[in-house]
């Protein structure tokens, strides 16, 4: 069971329900953290909150690939936890072109995993929105994640995915830069739907694919599983509540395993798919946000 939220014509957004057979019904909720919230004082999972309401009402004649995908939370808060695969600590040594025991091979075999907050309610897209590419910056890439969804208390009550844009000569060059390097402006995208925990059999047999086209045509291609995680997602969030105050809704991204070449980086006009199979597909075109406030002021002159 998924839910989503879409553009329901002119009014307010709605969240709904997907069906494994595609069948999407509406749900009254303002929100995905105002759904959890009547789950928990209910004393109710969210599945069966669902259960109950399709129960009594009948699908939307749309398909979920008809309608008009948005953010499917608004997470006041998004989280990001790194160097939790082999792949990423190889990506990030190579980039701050250093060979053995680096601050990347400390942490990847720390007890404390390296967590950092990666955007905001404000900030962070959904499906189909334009990512943005930083001006500052010469080497730029897509990082395909598995996204936890959890409650203020930390219980992990669904899964998502997330594109967090990492820009590499920045991080390579100091692990200071991190903040610059991994927030700014459309930098994180979250979506097209998220999967109910009770309803994953084994959350560490998710299957990632990213691709990334170039003038319609396919540039790059890579595939990993959630089963070469490091660590176990309990693991991640239990150092995120740690002394910390989080919030419904609150996601946390479990790392990257999929790192494109190294002479690869985004340009201006590329599409980036995230695919996770019974979450759905992520799109994002890629936009360089210089070439938007060229058009901006250029809209400001003809005025």
């Amino acid at each position: 069971m998924r839910v989503i939220c879409y553009q329901s014509g002119e009014g307010p957004n709605q969240l709904a329900a997907v069906t494994d057979e595609g069948m999407v019904y509406d749900l009254p909720f303002i929100d995905f953290i105002s759904f959890m919230r009547t789950a928990e004082q209910n004393k109710k999972s969210c599945l069966a909150i669902v259960n109950e309401i399709m129960q009594d009402s009948l699908p939307i004649p749309e398909k979920m690939e008809d309608l008009t995908l948005k953010l499917p939370v608004r997470s006041y808060e998004v989280w990001a936890a790194g160097v939790t695969y082999s792949r990423s600590r190889d990506a990030r040594n190579m980039e701050a072109k250093v060979t053995t025991n680096s601050y990347y091979d400390k942490v990847y075999d720390a007890k404390r995993p390296e967590l950092f907050l990666k955007s905001t309610e404000r900030r962070t897209i959904g499906p189909n929105t334009p990512v943005y590419i930083r001006s500052d910056s010469n080497w730029q890439i897509p990082e395909p994640e598995l996204g936890l969804v959890i409650d203020s208390h930390g219980a992990i009550i669904g899964y998502t995915i997330g594109n967090d844009m990492s820009s590499r000569d920045i991080e390579g060059e100091n692990p200071l830069y991190l903040p610059q390097a991994k927030v700014w402006k459309h930098s994180c995208s979250i979506g097209p739907a998220i999967r109910l925990a009770e309803t994953v059999e084994d959350p560490y047999s998710f299957v990632i694919t990213c691709r990334i086209f170039r003038e319609g045509k396919k540039v790059f291609q890579d595939s990993a599983s959630t089963a070469l995680l490091k660590r176990k997602y309990e693991e991640l969030v239990s150092y995120l509540i740690k002394d910390n105050v989080t919030f419904d809704g609150t996601i946390l991204l479990t790392g990257t395993c999929i790192v494109p070449d190294d002479d690869f980086t985004l340009q201006d006009g590329d599409m980036v798919e995230i695919e996770i199979p019974g979450i759905g597909t992520l799109t994002n075109p890629v936009k360089a946000p210089l070439q938007e406030n060229e058009q901006v002021k250029a809209n400001l002159e003809e005025v």
